[in-house]
């Protein structure tokens, strides 16, 4: 497992995933994060094919945080089932200096 690791999670709106990740940056869970509106999902829910606009959100935090994170993620958000994917960032294809940041920030929030 890497030190570092990616939430990916989708939100009704980017307001919605703005107030949240200001929330887990101002609580010291993540270094950063990323919000992309204007998403359209194509999904399954309670047997019927459902299309609705969202906004993707990329969380940037630890390993040692992802569990919080998570668990405050789903705390924070509206949807009964949020998504909230986990995906390790391999050191070796991320410039070191980000990740050195990266470590700094999460220090600095704790």
């Amino acid at each position: 497992m890497s030190k570092y690791r990616w939430i990916y999670t989708t939100w009704p709106d980017a307001g919605l995933a703005g107030a949240a990740g200001h929330t887990l940056v101002q609580e010291g869970l993540c270094a950063c994060v990323n919000i992309l509106p204007g998403m359209t999902s194509v999904y399954r829910w309670q047997g019927a094919v459902e299309t609705a606009n969202e906004a993707v959100m990329i969380l940037k935090t630890s390993s040692e945080k992802a569990p919080a994170v998570i668990d405050r993620l789903v705390a924070l958000h509206p949807y009964d089932e949020p998504c909230a994917v986990g995906l390790d960032i391999d050191a070796a294809a991320s410039a070191p200096g980000f990740l050195t940041w990266m470590g700094a920030a999460l220090s600095a929030g704790a």
